[in-house]
């Protein structure tokens, strides 16, 4: 006796059909700026990645809509545009929050009390992890290092920095966000939209005014060996110095075998 593919538990279901495309104007508006930016190519399949975030800017998260617009524009399989979308973390698959915000709970950062951040969000926010609040602001996430070891332990909202951080100035964070007040992070330029991030991302200018001169660099932490090494603060020490002693003073286990 045998048993049909339903009794067993599987669903041969119908294919999925294809991707709708993007209403005529939004289409317009997306490939005007999509030739902008294959422009600066001189392979256009080396412009997947800024038009991933070019759609990405348009609808929150890269959509099958988005993924078949930036095949047509570069004459690629929708599975070769698939494959590079799920490869990397920046695009998001699912929709997401306007403030991504982002705990790091590699190894510095999680002893540091990353783990306690992302742990007291979860709890306070009521989601899990890539998950997003009711009212639509924020998505919340751990991810493996924000490369800002020196000051751990450290969140990004929308890929920008907010060192140092404890429970307490996490939750006065995610507040701002929900309530809408304007925050600025430690190094950096004030927060956008996570749209609006996705398109300067993509290659474009950011039109806010003074935003580009409020733009983040490396802080004093991470500079401190820069400077050691070449020579421009030599008053500047990592560690304390050791102990100056004497080519004939006698070495500390010396001194123990000489005590006894």
């Amino acid at each position: 006796m045998t048993t049909s593919s339903s009794e067993r538990g599987i669903s041969l279901g119908m294919p999925e059909l294809p991707a709708p495309a993007y209403p005529d104007d939004v289409r317009a508006r997306l490939e005007a700026d999509a030739r902008d930016v294959i422009a600066r190519y001189p392979d256009s399949r080396s412009a997947l990645l800024p038009l991933l975030h070019l759609v990405q800017s348009e609808e929150g998260h890269v959509t099958r809509t988005g993924m078949r617009f930036c095949a047509d524009m570069l004459g690629l399989t929708t599975a070769e545009v698939t494959a590079v979308a799920t490869f990397y973390t920046m695009y998001r698959r699912r929709p997401s929050g306007d403030y991504q915000v982002g705990v790091c709970t590699n190894t510095l950062c999680a002893v540091m009390g990353g783990d306690a951040i992302f742990e007291t969000l979860q709890e306070y926010l009521g989601v899990g992890n890539g998950e997003t609040t009711d009212d639509g602001k924020v998505t919340l996430e751990h991810i493996e290092c924000n490369a800002a070891c020196d000051f751990a332990p450290v969140v990004m909202v929308n890929w920008e920095f907010f060192d140092n951080q404890t429970p307490a100035s996490a939750k006065r964070l995610v507040d701002d966000l929900r309530a809408g007040r304007a925050v600025q992070p430690t190094r950096g330029a004030r927060l956008c939209t996570f749209k609006e991030t996705a398109r300067i991302l993509a290659g474009f200018p950011d039109e806010r005014p003074g935003a580009v001169e409020e733009g983040g660099s490396a802080g004093p932490a991470s500079l401190a060996g820069l400077r050691l090494a070449k020579g421009e603060d030599a008053s500047a020490r990592v560690v304390h110095p050791r102990v100056q002693r004497s080519p004939d003073a006698p070495s500390a286990g010396q001194a123990e075998e000489e005590g006894e």
